[in-house]
């Protein structure tokens, strides 16, 4: 037994001591910390993007967001931690996607919240040094997961959904003819719909915009906006 040991140790020592332009080939210890790390932060990340966020918002667009910024993120940080950036680089990581925001498209508040924990999560489990337990990081880990569960699915649990449609019949955007333009928006739509709004009108083409708001738990669409008109009913 103590043979197979030693010779084990030797392996390790000797692979371990391998370089390339005086880069080590592997680093067995740094190794198997990244990928105890890395399937970590994946599992937590899995937890609160599929299970908590999509099954509640059905985005998918998200989805793949989430997921990539989380693991590019988690590696960026774990690989760059030897540079002593630390601190000061995790809060730039927050400045960066704070500035940027995504141009192309303006995000929810709740997608840029969710946005937030996985960029915090992704950097706290590549960061955390040896002065943090793994009790202490499996911990945190739980209570951002268990405090996000309570919110979306116990206390939150009737969250509003709010859609943008183009609607046609403009004799009913006059508020006088409130309850007969939600009685036809509950028709069309299929939704149990609890207000509406009126946006922006066309008299030209005779529409104008309806922000129609519902619960979840009713019938969810994928995309934000979809059009209402004659050719629908």
């Amino acid at each position: 037994m103590e043979l197979l040991t030693l010779i084990s140790t030797t392996v390790e020592s000797g692979i371990s001591g391998l370089k390339f332009f005086n880069i080590d080939l592997v680093d067995i210890e740094d190794f198997s910390e990244l990928v105890v790390r890395f399937l970590f932060n994946f599992i937590v990340s899995f937890i609160i993007i599929k299970v908590l966020y999509y099954n509640t918002r059905r985005r998918k667009d998200y989805l793949f967001t989430y997921f990539l910024i989380s693991i590019v993120v988690f590696l960026l940080c774990f690989l760059l931690e030897n540079v002593k950036l630390e601190l000061g680089f995790a809060l730039g990581l927050f400045a960066i996607f704070g500035i940027i925001r995504y141009r192309t498209t303006t995000i929810p508040i709740k997608e840029m919240t969710y946005l937030f924990i996985i960029i915090g999560l992704s950097v706290m489990n590549a960061l955390a040094n040896k002065k943090v337990s793994y009790a202490e990081l499996v911990f945190t880990n739980l209570a951002i997961v268990a405090v996000v569960y309570g919110l979306e699915r116990i206390w939150l649990l009737k969250n509003e959904i709010r859609k943008t449609i183009v609607y046609e019949k403009i004799d009913l955007i006059k508020p006088e003819n409130y309850s007969l333009l939600l009685e036809d928006l509950k028709e069309r739509t299929g939704l149990e719909i609890n207000r509406a709004e009126v946006g922006k009108i066309n008299f030209l083409r005779d529409t104008a915009e309806v922000k129609i708001y519902y619960f979840n738990g009713t019938q969810v669409y994928e995309e934000d906006e979809f059009s209402v008109n004659q050719d629908m009913i």
